[in-house]
């Protein structure tokens, strides 16, 4: 009896497991004490990590296929937090990842088909009622009039496994400082960018094939009180002057938990949503309003020109790409209220010694 239940609870799997992706399982364990949630590392000396946060560690590495074979059947869930790969053009651990996901259906034995399963789907993405059943991560799921709970029940066995990719928004390329919504072209300027693009094409692909139900999220700039430019500002890095200066983009850690698990219980199949707050800055505003909340001087201004000459490839990466996002979707779609609203909302919580742990 105790073996039925356990195999009964909600299930869901994080595959690279760090920083969101704990907060992400600090949150739902919080909200959904029954759910079961694995993680995927490729370190054995982090399992203790993983169990001490409540999380069933899985020791597989994406770049080595054979080894994640066991995640066939393992939960109906899954966060893809894990980068693509640091060189190359594509994503090969996100094609490893389908293919270990999709070996599911080969362990799975066979139902009845359930008619107009699809229809049935939309109808529940559709629906505004009460709550009166839980998805896969044992949180409420709106009612669907008119259903019977046995072509639910026929429906969630045939439905394929729920993936929310973490993308980023590096994708979209220059923009100018256009604002700009999720209906935008990708215009990947960069090598990062583009293995992000591939691996979004590889999943939209497999939701084709009807392999799996996946839904991307694109994420800016991720800053919590571990993660922010305090040792950047500190070393005197410099700025580009007001006039040269980009926009950037910006998401508490903590919001970005709780997108994640939105979007997996409540996002479209297929859709793309921009997990970004309110904030409209620019780059060196943003350092300098980090700078003063922690009261540290201002970095110093330079113009692209010398900013070109003097910062390494990576800060210039960053400084050739300026775009504003529209989070209308975010709110619209999701219904998602935001602990930080903006990084000024943040920072004030620091001014008055809110948020000292690093963590959560």
């Amino acid at each position: 009896m105790n073996a039925t239940r356990i195999l009964r609870r909600p299930r869901l799997l994080i595959v690279g497991c760090g920083d969101v992706g704990l907060r992400c399982a600090e949150r739902l364990l919080a909200h959904a004490g029954q759910t079961r949630v694995f993680a995927l590392t490729t370190r054995l000396d982090r399992t203790a990590i993983l169990r001490a946060h409540g999380l069933t560690p899985i020791v597989g590495d994406l770049d080595a296929p054979r080894s994640v074979r066991r995640l066939a059947g393992l939960a109906r869930t899954v966060l893809h937090l894990a980068p693509p790969p640091s060189s190359g053009a594509d994503d090969p651990r996100t094609r490893a990842l389908i293919a270990a996901l999709g070996a599911r259906k080969r362990h799975r034995a066979a139902v009845p088909a359930a008619p107009a399963v699809r229809p049935l789907l939309k109808r529940s993405a559709a629906s505004r009622g009460p709550a009166s059943r839980r998805s896969a991560l044992g949180m409420p799921l709106p009612h669907i009039r008119g259903i019977v709970p046995e072509a639910l029940r026929a429906a969630d066995l045939r439905a394929p496994i729920r993936l929310v990719y973490a993308s980023t928004t590096g994708v979209y390329g220059d923009c100018a400082g256009a604002l700009i919504d999720e209906t935008r072209p990708v215009r990947p300027a960069n090598a990062r960018a583009k293995r992000r693009v591939a691996a979004e094409r590889r999943l939209r692909q497999a939701n084709v094939r009807g392999a799996m139900a996946a839904s991307i999220v694109r994420i800016p700039g991720i800053y919590a009180r571990d993660r922010l430019p305090l040792a950047r500002i500190e070393q005197g890095k410099p700025a580009l002057n007001e006039a040269d200066d980009v926009y950037t983009n910006h998401i508490h850690a903590d919001d970005l938990a709780a997108i994640m698990l939105r979007v997996a219980t409540h996002g479209r199949i297929g859709r793309v949503v921009h997990a970004s707050d309110d904030t409209v800055l620019k780059m060196g505003a943003y350092f300098d309003r980090v700078a003063d909340a922690f009261g540290l001087p201002r970095v110093p201004r330079i113009s692209r020109e010398a900013a070109e000459r003097t910062l390494d490839p990576m800060a210039l990466s960053f400084m050739r790409e300026s775009r504003r996002l529209s989070n209308a979707r975010l709110k619209r779609e999701l219904r998602i209220a935001l602990r930080y609203p903006s990084v000024d909302d943040f920072l004030r919580g620091v001014a008055r010694g809110e948020g000292a742990s690093g963590a959560k």
